[in-house]
Parts: C-alpha cells; structure tokens; sequence
C-alpha cells in the first residue's frame, strides 16, 4: 500500500530583477519580500515542505537566517519554473508547487486549494490560480489576463486585454496570480519542452504548456490581491503596511 501523496513548494528567487533592482531581497515593513513570501505559504495546512531555490548566496542566507530553507540552484536558468525543476530533483514529493517570490498576499486558504485538487486527482497535470480582474489593470501589461473553458480550464494567457470587449456578455475577466501546480511527471515534462512561439512573444512560460497540448486546471479565488510586480507595487505594499502598522 501506498504512503500519503505529499505537496512540496518551491519558491524560485533570483537577485536580478529589470523592474526592482534585488526584488527579493527589497524589504516590506522591515523584512524582506522573499520571507514575506515564505511566512505566507508556512500558514498552509496541506503543504508538506517548503523550500527556496535561488541563483544568490545573498538570498539563501537571508532565506536561512529567517528560519527556512533555501537551495543554490543554476545561474543559466531561462525561467522560474526550470530553477523550481531543479530543486524538486532533490526531493520526492509527488505535487510540486511553484509560488514566485513576489506574492506576499496569497491567501493560504488559495494555495491549499490548488494543493488538494492536484493530490487528490493524480491525473490532473497542472493547476494555477486567478482573481476576479480589477477594471484598472485590463490595459495594464504587467497584469496577465486570461480565459476559460466551461471546465474551468485555461484557454489563453496574455499580457493584452482578453476577453475583447467586443459586446456585452457574460465572460468575466480574471487576473492571473502566480502560483503553478504540477503533478511531479508533468513538471519534468513541461521544463523538457522547448520554448514555444507564444511563450516567447507573450513573455509567459504556461502558454508553453497550452501549445503542447498541456491542461491546465484555474481555481478562483473571490477576493483580489496583487503581487510585487513593478516599483509603484512595492510602495503601495511599503505604505499599507505603514498604515497597518499605525493602528
């Protein structure tokens, strides 16, 4: 008889950044971003072991001295998923979940839900996670946007605004967080492909996984929150948590 499937996170960090300069090193309410991060995901109550995987000793011993674990993992990897594949070799876990180091305000209760549905349906290969898309950020590039099936399955991802406001109608549109479940075969698959078109002029590594024919399963959470994506993000997230702070 089989043991219990277990679900591992892995959070990729890498200290180069084009938009914020050493983003998981950049401190919020005095501690950095990337142990924001890790406080978050340490409140899940499915996830079995959580882990840091980054290119930077910096980073591994800031992630260490905060009282997690962290892996030095290649320089040369193309995307965060690839860094996130490497960790995983070392270890066995049967779900591997890739948060990116800038979502400080995930909800545990979203990342268990992902969790689960991938423990419980081992022939499911892929989850991941959207908000209900705030007005404001549809033109924005920085927000990826995307569409489902009547499934709950991802159609597309894009930088641009989808669904086209052509007409009234009832598609809603959604933000998408980032947060990647896989099955532990489908993680070694989907970084064994090669780069695909759309990936490449998106800038998005999961349409990678859509044009190989890949499905992947999106959860909904209600309440909207957004990640560390430009500077403008980390000072709102710096100010609210001043506010916080003051009451």
């Amino acid at each position: 008889m089989s043991g219990r499937r277990k679900a591992l996170v892995v959070i990729p960090a890498r200290l180069g950044s084009s938009r914020i300069p050493e983003k998981p090193l950049q401190e919020i309410d005095g501690r950095a971003l990337i142990l924001h991060v890790c406080d978050t995901v340490s409140r899940s109550s499915v996830i079995d072991t959580l882990v840091v995987a980054t290119d930077s000793e910096r980073i591994r011993r800031a992630v260490a001295e905060g009282g997690y674990e962290a892996v030095l993992t290649s320089t040369d990897h193309p995307t965060g998923t690839d860094r996130v594949a490497e960790a995983a070799e070392r270890f066995h876990h049967d779900v591997i979940i890739n948060v990116q180091g800038d979502e400080p305000f995930l909800p545990p209760s979203a990342l268990d839900r992902i969790a689960t549905a991938l423990l419980d349906d081992p022939t499911l290969p892929m989850h991941t996670l959207a908000v209900p898309l705030v007005p404001a950020d549809f033109e924005d590039p920085n927000v990826v946007k995307l569409v489902v099936d009547g499934a709950g399955n991802a159609l597309y991802f894009s930088r641009s605004p989808i669904p086209h406001r052509w007409r009234r109608g009832k598609a809603r549109p959604l933000m998408h967080v980032g947060i990647y479940g896989f099955q532990r075969e489908a993680l070694f698959h989907f970084v064994a492909l090669e780069r695909s078109p759309l990936e490449e002029t998106e800038g998005l590594e999961q349409l990678r996984a859509l044009e190989a024919g890949m499905t992947i399963r999106v959860g909904v959470h209600e309440e909207p929150f957004h990640g560390i994506e430009t500077p403008e993000d980390l000072q709102a997230a710096r100010g609210a948590s001043s506010s916080t702070g003051k009451e």
